[in-house]
């Protein structure tokens, strides 16, 4: 899979892909991850990529030149499945949504800042909008980071134990069940006998009706 991602921050995005999971895909060459400074697209000799409002409000919008010059060049060097704007508007990032991204083989995820993009770069570019939540921060780049984290621990090679995605909460639109490690007690505390029986399909009920549980009493909208 590629991910190519535009940015005016790009600074922000490198870090957390060096280091766990993230950096183990990419070393693994499972993802490839592209950040793409959006100054390097400007034609203004200052390497503007930001104006002033028409209609006038506060704050500074992101101009469609730079956007749709390196969209443009990606675009004329390979096929995207999709053109991904980072935005509170966008629809709500869920589990299925990661799990349908992460079956496509390449996508463009463009970080907006300030009071956001020219509308008509969602207009003629983007095909899907997707926010991580009903509030508003800085700018696209750690919602991103989200999108793309919730994405490339699904790919296979990804995690050490592949299992473990499929078991996530959300996956069956159940939260997980409590899990446990040692020690066995701990401040009279005591780990469920079932998980200390060795008896697997015994274990398998128990994590069934307690994710259920914990579902019903956190999250029973999921549940319909």
């Amino acid at each position: 899979m590629r991910i190519d991602i535009i940015s005016p921050l790009p600074k922000l995005l490198h870090a957390p892909f060096s280091t766990s999971i993230l950096a183990r895909a990419i070393n693994k060459k499972i993802v490839e991850i592209h950040i793409h400074d959006l100054r390097d697209y400007s034609q203004n000799k200052h390497k503007k990529i930001d104006d002033y409002s028409y209609g006038g409000g506060g704050g500074m919008v992101l101009m469609i030149e730079p956007i749709a010059n390196c969209i443009h060049k990606l675009q004329n060097e390979r096929t995207y499945d999709s053109v991904i704007f980072m935005t509170p508007d966008g629809e709500k990032l869920t589990q299925k949504t990661a799990n349908s991204i992460s079956q496509q083989k390449n996508i463009i995820i463009l970080c907006g800042r300030y009071e956001g993009v020219d509308q008509r770069v969602r207009d003629l570019f983007v095909n899907r909008e997707i926010s991580i939540g009903d509030y508003v921060i800085m700018g696209g780049e750690l919602p991103t980071l989200v999108l793309c984290e919730s994405i490339i621990r699904l790919l296979p090679g990804s995690m050490s134990n592949s299992s473990c995605a499929l078991s996530d909460s959300f996956q069956d639109n159940l939260l997980s069940a409590p899990t446990y490690t040692r020690p066995a007690i701990f401040k009279e505390k005591k780990v469920p006998d079932v998980l200390l029986s060795g008896d697997n399909k015994k274990i398998l009920e128990w994590r069934e009706e307690k994710a259920y549980q914990k579902t019903k009493n956190k999250r029973p909208d999921l549940l319909n």
